[in-house]
């Protein structure tokens, strides 16, 4: 199912982080998020610097495998009665190392190409992975 979200909120001790990280990728005006699913079930997004919404429910990340640009953030939000985080798997993933939420936003944006997997360091068995193209 397709999501179209036009604001991302983020708590106060994230706001920091998500400046800084929106910083370094140009224009600091705000943009559209945009998400669109692909024949293979993957999630997949094709506008510059768009944002693509991941919701963190209470077993998984929904979409759990996504495709997005060089440039684009990922905002994973945080609604339920369990705690979740989004951390990194593997060497190039290490920057991917959310705060714990139950409710919330939390954002990273993506600026190399490849394959970067995570997990909710409280549920392993949560898991997503993003794919970056150039």
């Amino acid at each position: 199912m397709s999501r179209v979200h036009r604001a991302v909120l983020v708590p106060a001790a994230g706001f920091a982080l998500v400046t800084a990280l929106l910083s370094g990728c140009g224009s600091g005006a705000a943009t559209e998020e945009i998400t669109k699913t692909d024949t293979s079930g993957a999630h997949s997004r094709h506008d510059p610097e768009a944002t693509v919404t991941v919701e963190v429910e209470d077993d998984h990340f929904s979409p759990g495998d996504i495709t997005i640009a060089a440039g684009d953030t990922v905002s994973w939000h945080f609604d339920g009665d369990l705690p979740h985080g989004v951390q990194g798997i593997g060497d190039k993933a290490m920057s991917i190392n959310s705060p714990l939420f139950e409710v919330g936003d939390w954002s990273h944006t993506f600026t190399q190409p490849g394959e970067y997997r995570y997990l909710c360091p409280i549920h392993p068995d949560m898991r997503g992975t993003i794919t970056v193209e150039e």
